[in-house]
């Protein structure tokens, strides 16, 4: 089954949860700072964004991460990320969030004891866990931390938390605010809530705003996995094509030739490998 390919939307048919507009609205500390107050039950005693969309990449070799939001309190770093459609390896997705985000504070010259406590929030619209049978779990919230599994009395204590709300299990969150809010990004209703109306407020102010009408037309829309997406589809027929052609050139030629072109692109060696049969191992010494 192929994946689906998410079109870039008009300024007007921006919500919340989209790409670009989040951003935009987060970029006001004070609704930033009330965000995570409601959805981490943390207290937030100062909000400053290092990057909005920020961009870690310790390495030139490394797989660069683009933050949605990314931001510092006095003792705490938050990554705050939107999910408005599903997308796989949210755990392993998470896992690596976590540890450029470390690396990038030891980069800086803080040493182990002095890292700050983290939180990886994930806000999706769709439940991202299921079963064995393909069954969402329901959950509105899914927190994760490192217990030890043979006494969960002990805790590894490495200040690492990771928070996945699923905005489509609103009705089943026993806290009124959080409901609330989770209400509007499953439906882009805002309802009574005081805070939910400031949010759909603000977002209709943007699309209004001369500056980030400009800034949104020049805006790389399309985030690490959609890029994917779309190359995925536009990859597979032009290796389809390739594939024909190159039955009477010599297939593995061919395969050679077109991955070579495709890594020269930077695109992932996993999906090369998949779309031409050659194994990673080969398409690296290319």
């Amino acid at each position: 089954m192929s994946e689906p390919i998410y079109r870039k939307k008009t300024i007007e048919e921006l919500t919340f949860t989209d790409d670009g507009m989040f951003q935009a609205v987060l970029r006001e500390p004070e609704i930033c700072a009330e965000l995570i107050e409601r959805l981490l039950h943390l207290r937030i005693k100062t909000v400053e964004y290092p990057e909005l969309e920020k961009t870690i990449a310790p390495y030139y070799s490394t797989k660069g991460v683009r933050l949605d939001v990314y931001l510092k309190d006095d003792d705490k770093i938050i990554d705050i990320e939107i999910q408005s459609y599903p997308q796989e390896a949210l755990g392993k997705r998470t896992r690596y969030y976590q540890s450029m985000i470390d690396m990038d504070s030891l980069m800086k010259g803080q040493d182990y004891p002095e890292l700050k406590e983290s939180y990886i929030l994930f806000i999706c619209k769709e439940d991202p866990f299921k079963d064995d049978d393909d069954k969402p779990f329901g959950l509105p919230c899914y927190t994760f931390m490192n217990i030890c599994q043979e006494h969960s009395g002990v805790n590894l204590d490495d200040k690492s938390i990771k928070v996945i709300y699923n905005a489509s299990a609103y009705e089943k969150e026993t806290d009124e605010k959080i409901r609330n809010l989770l209400h509007f990004i499953s439906t882009n209703e805002p309802g009574k809530d005081d805070f939910s109306n400031r949010l759909s407020s603000i977002v209709e102010k943007l699309k209004e705003n001369e500056e980030f009408r400009s800034d949104y037309a020049a805006m790389n829309l399309h985030d690490r996995d959609i890029q994917r997406a779309a190359r995925r589809e536009g990859i597979a027929e032009g290796i389809a094509q390739g594939i024909t052609q190159g039955i009477a050139q010599g297939a593995r030629e061919k395969a050679i030739e077109t991955a070579r072109n495709l890594k020269q692109k930077r695109i992932p060696l996993e999906t090369i490998a998949e779309c031409v049969g050659l194994s990673v191992e080969e398409i690296e010494k290319l």
